[in-house]
């Protein structure tokens, strides 16, 4: 088994770090650049930037934090929000994020995920999916930040987004997400279970249980922080001593 990977999502809304509760109810957090330096002198194995009104916009306003990220951060930085086109990815990417989340424009042009794929290598195509449960082992993946219904049921839509040629999904629970009530496991498990590329586990994380239980009982190969992180409910290295502790592979990493 390959190391699990400990993420920090930063939701961003123009200049701000913002935090969300089913991706609604936004609350400044403060100010992106200062938190993702924390994080990243903290041992954060990688970063992701969504900017939450992107989509809405019809534009992506995170160019500019993702350079000066660049500047002093050097883990992988994923950036997704309003990606449109392929033009859209290498303006991010030559800014300095290592792979693009794309979500509502994939789910309107399936064939962008095989433009960016092939421009630029799969793993640098993630595709974001954001899922609602509507029955029992059944959730429809959502657009717009959460806000647009698309019709697609979760795992089909995944499964078809890697024959399409995205090498990462980044999955996120709309019903846990700022809950801290933990993951949406079965969710988790059921696209594990249908693809073979590595799935990001999003939403829900308010201890480190629920990291081990989505990686033990999910399969997820990686799990993205919010709120545990912003909040201080838990520092990194207590997260990654627990992760170590239950047998889950992370990467060593020793302060400075």
């Amino acid at each position: 088994m390959r190391n699990v990977r400990l993420i920090a999502r930063l939701d961003i809304k123009g200049p701000k770090l913002i935090k969300g509760v089913h991706l609604e109810g936004l609350r400044v957090i403060g100010d992106p650049q200062e938190i993702a330096r924390r994080y990243y002198d903290a041992g954060v194995d990688e970063l992701v930037y969504m900017d939450v009104v992107a989509s809405l916009y019809g534009r992506n306003s995170l160019t500019g934090i993702v350079e000066r990220a660049a500047r002093d951060i050097f883990v992988p930085m994923t950036v997704g929000g309003g990606v449109r086109s392929v033009d859209d990815a290498k303006q991010l990417l030559r800014a300095g994020a290592d792979k693009v989340a794309i979500n509502t424009a994939a789910v309107g042009r399936p064939q962008l995920i095989t433009e960016i794929s092939r421009r630029f290598g799969s793993q640098c195509m993630v595709l974001s999916i954001e899922a609602k449960k509507i029955a029992d082992d059944k959730w429809e993946a959502f657009t717009d930040n959460g806000r647009e219904r698309s019709g697609l049921d979760v795992v089909e839509w995944a499964i078809r987004g890697c024959e399409l040629g995205a090498g990462e999904i980044l999955l996120t629970s709309i019903d846990q997400e700022g809950t801290r009530k933990g993951f949406d496991v079965p969710l988790v498990r059921a696209v594990t279970d249908a693809v073979s590329v590595p799935v990001i586990a999003s939403g829900g994380m308010g201890k480190t249980e629920h990291l081990i239980e989505v990686v033990k009982q999910g399969g997820a190969d990686a799990v993205a922080m919010a709120d545990i992180l912003h909040y201080r409910r838990a520092a990194l290295a207590d997260i990654r001593s627990a992760a170590s502790a239950a047998d889950i592979p992370v990467r060593r990493y020793a302060s400075a």
